[in-house]
Parts: C-alpha cells; sequence; structure tokens
C-alpha cells in the first residue's frame, strides 16, 4: 500500500496546526460558530444533533494494521467505542468533544492519516473496489491512479470551493464493485488493443434528491491526461455550475441541462487548452506512485489445500461463510476475505468497535500482509488470506461477531445513521434497518433467496445509496410523522439502474411486512435461481404491486403521492 512522502506529511502536519489555532479561537469566542463552519468542514468536521462528528478520510478505502489501531484508539478514548465505516469507504466519529479535535487530528497526522476534504465543496475521497489489485477478474490495479488523483485533488486552491461536493471513482474489474455510474466522474480502467492503459470517462452521475446516473463524456483517454481531463471537467463545472441553489448545484444537474454532448463538447474545449501541461502525466511519475503499490510476495500454493478441503467438508457453517464472505484472488491458493459489519439487530451496518478493530488488525497481520480495506457496502476486507488459513481465521472472527455469513444477501444491508445522529435526516433508519434483520435472521431463507441487495437512507440525500440497492427504502417526513418509500429495480455496476417507487410510503412498522410481501412475490414469480433483480427486471412491478397494495385504496393513493412529486 502507498506509504506518505514527505510533502504528504509537511501538509497534514500544517494543517493540523493551523486547525488547533482555529479551534482555540472559537473555544475562545473569537470566532462565531457561522465563522467558524467553513473552517471547521475543511478539516472533516460536522456539527451533528448530540455532539460533533468527525470524519477520517481512507484513500480509496486502504488501511495498515497500525493504522486501524490507531482508529480504534480514537474509538476508545475520544468516542463511545466505536466507529462507523461509510459508503464513502471513510470511517465517522459521532461523539467528539470539540477541544478534543487537534489532538485527534495530530494522532492521525503521525500515523498518515487525516481528514481533509471528507466534508466541504470539494473533491472528496477517492474511491475504487475493496479489491482492487487482487480480484481475479480485475484487468489492472487502479490503486495508482486513484492515489495520483489523490495526491492532485488535496487542497488544490482551484477545486477547494466548487459549487457542490464532488466524487469520483475509479474501477477496473469485469464486475464494477465501485458504484462507478453514481458519481460525479466515474472512470473506468482498460487496455486498448496494443495493451495500452485506457480510460472511459463518465461525468454527471449522483444520488441524492434527483438521483441521476453518469454517462461517458470521453472514451479510449489515454492514461497520461487522466490529470488533465478530470481538470478539464471540473473547469466546466467550477464555471457553469449553479451556485444560487445548492439543491441544483451538483454536476449532474449541469450535465443534465447541457445535454451529455454538449458538456463533452465544453470539456473538450477546455482540455485542448490544458492538455499538453505540465499536468500530463509521465510514465516515470506513474511508477514512482506504483512502486508503493507492489504486490507483497506470494508464497507458491496448490489451487485446494488438502485441510482447507477437509474443514469445507466437516463443518457446513464454514463452508456457508466461504461461499458468501471470500472473493476468488489473482493469486492461486489466496482468497480476499469479507468481514460483515452487518450481525443483525446487535449493531447497526458499519459500526465496528474499538476492541473489534484491533482484533480485526491483529489477524490482518496474522494471516495476511498487514492490511485491509473498506468497502461501499460498510464492510470491511482482508485482501491476501491463504486458503489454509480461513477456517482458523473464521474461528477468530465469529468470536467477534465479524463472520455472519450474509455478504450480498438481504441482511447485508447499506445504511446511513438516520435520524439518531444526522442533523440533515428526517427520519431514523437505524430502527427500521434492525426490524427488518430481525425479520429475516433466517440464514437458510436467506439463501434461497441469493444475491439481494436492501439499501436505506434517512432522507433525500441518499448516504445510504436507496436509489441503487434491489430494494430501497427512504424516510420520509409527513407532517412531523415518520413514513418509508420503497423503491425496487435499483443495482450498481455496469448495468447501473435507479429504483422504481412502487406504491404508497409505510409507517416504521409496517415496513417488514412490505418487505416480506415483496419476497413471496419474487419467489412466486422466479424462474430457477433467477436473482431479484432480473425478476423484476423480466416482469416489470405491477406484480409486486398488486402483491403489496391488494386494494384499490392503495392504488388511488399512490396516483395522489405521485402527483404531488
Amino acid at each position: 500500500m502507498y506509504r506518505y512522502d514527505e510533502y504528504d506529511r509537511a501538509l497534514v502536519q500544517a494543517r493540523v496546526e493551523q486547525f488547533r489555532d482555529q479551534v482555540a479561537r472559537r473555544l475562545s469566542g473569537d470566532l462565531s460558530e457561522e465563522e467558524f463552519l467553513p473552517l471547521r468542514l475543511q478539516n472533516g468536521l460536522y456539527l451533528q444533533k448530540h455532539a460533533y462528528m468527525l470524519r477520517v478520510a481512507n484513500p480509496y478505502g486502504t488501511l495498515s494494521a497500525d493504522q486501524l489501531r490507531v482508529l480504534a484508539k480514537i474509538a476508545t478514548d475520544f468516542d463511545r467505542g466505536y466507529g462507523h465505516f461509510t459508503t464513502r469507504q471513510n470511517i465517522q466519529f459521532n461523539w467528539i468533544e470539540l477541544e478534543q479535535v487537534p489532538d485527534i487530528l495530530q494522532l492521525l497526522a503521525d500515523h498518515d492519516m487525516h481528514a481533509i476534504q471528507t466534508s466541504g465543496n470539494c473533491v472528496r475521497n477517492i474511491t475504487t473496489e475493496a479489491f482492487a489489485g487482487v480480484a481475479g477478474d480485475e484487468v489492472m490495479d487502479p490503486r495508482p491512479l486513484a492515489e495520483i488523483l489523490r495526491q492532485w485533488s488535496t487542497v488544490n486552491p482551484e477545486f477547494l470551493f466548487l459549487p457542490r461536493k464532488f466524487k469520483i471513482a475509479i474501477s477496473s474489474s469485469a464486475s464494477d464493485r465501485a458504484a462507478v455510474r453514481a458519481h460525479d466522474i466515474g472512470l473506468y480502467l482498460y487496455r486498448g488493443g496494443s495493451g495500452e492503459m485506457l480510460l472511459d470517462v463518465m461525468a454527471g452521475g449522483g444520488l441524492g434528491r434527483t438521483p441521476i446516473l453518469n454517462e461517458r463524456v470521453k472514451q479510449g483517454l489515454p492514461w497520461q491526461h487522466i490529470l488533465t481531463y478530470t481538470e478539464a471537467v471540473l473547469r466546466v463545472y467550477n464555471r457553469y455550475g449553479r451556485r444560487d441553489n445548492k439543491y441544483k448545484a451538483r454536476i449532474k444537474i449541469l450535465v443534465k441541462a447541457l445535454g451529455v454532448d454538449a458538456f463533452a463538447k465544453e470539456v473538450e474545449r477546455e482540455w485542448e487548452l490544458i492538455k499538453d501541461s505540465d499536468a500530463e502525466l509521465t510514465e516515470k511519475e506513474y511508477q514512482r506512485v506504483a512502486a508503493g503499490f507492489a504486490p507483497p510476495v506470494y508464497e507458491r500454493l496448490d489451487l485446494i489445500d488438502p485441510e482447507y478441503g477437509a474443514w469445507l467438508a466437516r463443518d457446513p457453517q464454514f463452508g456457508l461463510w466461504v461461499q458468501r464472505n471470500t472473493q476468488p484472488h489473482k493469486v492461486a491458493g489466496y482468497a480476499s476475505v469479507i468481514l460483515s459489519t452487518k450481525p443483525g439487530a446487535s449493531a447497526p451496518p458499519g459500526d465496528v468497535t474499538g476492541e473489534q478493530m484491533n482484533t480485526v488488525a491483529d489477524l490482518a497481520e496474522r494471516y495476511g500482509f498487514g492490511e485491509i480495506r473498506v468497502s461501499h457496502e460498510q464492510n470491511l476486507v482482508l485482501p491476501d488470506i491463504r486458503k489454509q488459513d480461513l477456517y482458523p481465521l473464521w474461528k477468530k472472527l465469529t468470536e467477534i461477531n465479524l463472520a455472519k455469513p450474509n455478504v450480498g444477501l438481504l441482511t447485508d444491508v447499506i445504511a446511513c445513521p438516520g435520524g439518531d445522529y444526522c442533523a440533515l435526516a428526517n427520519t431514523r433508519s437505524l430502527p427500521v434497518t434492525r426490524a427488518i434483520q430481525e425479520r429475516f435472521d433466517n440464514i437458510d431463507f436467506l439463501h434461497d433467496l441469493g444475491d439481494l441487495t436492501l439499501n436505506i437512507s434517512g432522507c433525500v440525500n441518499a448516504c445510504g445509496h436507496h436509489h441503487i440497492g434491489n430494494i430501497g427504502i427512504l424516510g420520509v417526513d409527513k407532517k412531523g410523522e415518520e413514513f418509508f418509500q420503497i423503491t425496487i429495480g435499483g443495482a450498481q455496476g455496469k448495468n447501473s439502474s435507479l429504483g422504481k417507487v412502487i406504491g404508497r410510503a409505510f409507517r416504521a412498522e409496517e415496513v417488514p411486512e412490505a418487505i416480506n410481501r415483496l419476497l413471496q412475490a419474487y419467489l412466486d414469480y422466479r424462474e430457477a435461481e433467477e436473482p431479484f433483480i432480473e425478476t423484476v427486471n423480466r416482469i416489470g412491478l405491477d406484480p409486486f404491486k398488486e402483491r403489496v397494495y391488494p386494494t384499490p385504496t392503495d392504488a388511488a393513493q399512490l396516483k395522489l403521492e405521485e402527483a404531488s412529486v
């Protein structure tokens, strides 16, 4: 994994000292909250319902074992014993005291971490999939380019005050596991006919109150121009993006208003001015960064270890876990392991205790190469585990409640913290999540359902990515009461789609039964082992609506709600 150099460390240390002075002035009253607001946002600090929340950056979701131990220390010493991993591959601490923030930032800086640009109208954390560099279906490792983008965008003065926040994701696998289509800029990295690295550039994606999937604006971009072309996109957005209305300030609104072809032409005109500048990447610079992602020294292992095969035969629970919670590795005899942070009602999705973090760090060193990844599904990943070590690893993960064999299943819920913490949310998403997990806490039933994603957001900001869940749940406020709207048909990946509303919203206590009716309809209509999303695409929404809303009154209510949107 990439290690900070002297420039990274100097920048981060300077920011810590700067913010320490700003916090002191806020505490003394020299700065008002209004004056302090933009300063704290530049350092990932939000004022939530009950306390300050600090969001720490995990570039492209990668952590060393020592860094995870630092996060565990923050959770234990400065928070209430846990941290919350997010869909942006970052971690949030929800109970932070303002006067302690400079010390936390110093602790992070001492271990090559920071909270810079995890909030505000700037380029946010660059993301990629959690299996980058090790996935069996990967074309090439996207992390060097993700790191180059990180270095280029960090405290870049031209892009610190954009019309709105800006998110970039890059993928290079046959199955896009980074939700690239839902980003302001999405990048697909692949090889051309002569083996050269090329990029397809997508622009104008984003969820929130106006969900839009991005569209291709450039095909076959040579990798040397990743910075110049990204800069051209950002320049066009910075110039023409709306600043008069924050709800219409994202680049997706600009692309939609202009049309993708007109937007692409504008970007091309801008790019012509800068594409031959010093920002064009050289092979030397690429190799300098790529050296930080050199693969570890893998052992030569048989494809199937005899002991591993024996444990698969002896212990069906272990076999179930291997089936759901491991991913194919590009090196024979290894696997990538997913640690589910979704054990059920005992913990909210994405929440990991300090004790669990410390144990995971130890396991990463004992069984892997000391590296941990964060997935955008809010799970953790150990990328390089020998298959012969999977059984003892599974036993250890079971002891700390991180071995639920439900990855990619209904209870592997993606959820935002909702109204329990967030000042923006208008509903509490976590109680509904817990009720669904309790209702469907039957692993045999979940495996019978097969691959099925369920995402829930506490408000239209869509931090739970509910639009791209096979089943999506959105919390809405109706005259001070919490209701939840259900969509189906959403999907991430190269065949991304946005879910469609099936009918009137439900009260919180009604949601689990509504989900049950959807699932029963799916089981009745599916063909063979057809996944949920394929059944929805084949038969449409009406059969599901009829099962969930059996009365004419429900249909009439739906029309009223659709007319009011």
